[in-house]
């Protein structure tokens, strides 16, 4: 360009954005993503890494409650409940009659004792998956080498079928002596060694 015409600037359109900085148009046929609050997104950062804590503790407490041990205890508890709360004095009993504290106090322990019971059976059935998972490729590979060796053995079989035996062997050899001896006595009959 000349000096005399100065380069035209663009100062009515704006530069054109890149792909990545221009917004995103809600379209209709693809689902909205849906962030988690706050609060949801710190809870998940703080129980994430005791999820295989609190899973081994939900095992030990779903493996302790199936026993006739906790059974037991159970039993004593609420029999002691309802025995101190019916037979002390008025002034020492803590729960009267229809005993609404005990059951709120068992309304809570099966609010707390189902979900860690889930917990250890979706363990559980993770650790069956993992293992079925496992013994499906043992079985796989089991039966590949069966197939192996079966065509090992089918193979040997058609290559000993066409390997001379020791038996074979000494049938042949004895009709070939056979044949030597008929031919012996066949060209020289006075040397016949049975006359």
């Amino acid at each position: 360009m000349s000096a005399t015409t100065p380069e035209p600037r663009r100062t009515d359109r704006k530069p054109a954005k890149k792909a990545e900085e221009r917004p995103r148009v809600a379209r209709l046929d693809v689902p909205r993503e849906l962030g988690r609050p706050f609060l949801g997104r710190a809870l998940d950062r703080a129980t994430a890494p005791d999820q295989d804590r609190l899973g081994r503790f939900a095992e030990r407490f779903a493996r302790f409650m199936g026993t006739a041990r906790f059974l037991i205890y159970m039993t004593l508890v609420v029999a002691v409940w309802i025995g101190w709360n019916y037979l002390a004095p008025k002034g020492a009993r803590f729960d009267d009659y229809p005993f609404i504290f005990l059951t709120l106090i068992l309304s809570l322990q099966a609010s707390y004792a189902a979900p860690l019971i889930l917990l250890a059976q979706n363990r559980q059935e993770l650790r069956d998956r993992v293992v079925t998972e496992q013994d499906r490729q043992a079985n796989a590979r089991g039966h590949a080498d069966m197939e192996f060796l079966a065509r090992e053995v089918a193979s040997l079989r058609m290559a000993l079928g066409e390997v001379a035996t020791r038996d074979f062997l000494r049938s042949e050899l004895r009709d070939l002596l056979d044949e030597l001896e008929e031919r012996r006595r066949t060209d020289h009959p006075e040397a016949d060694p049975a006359e």
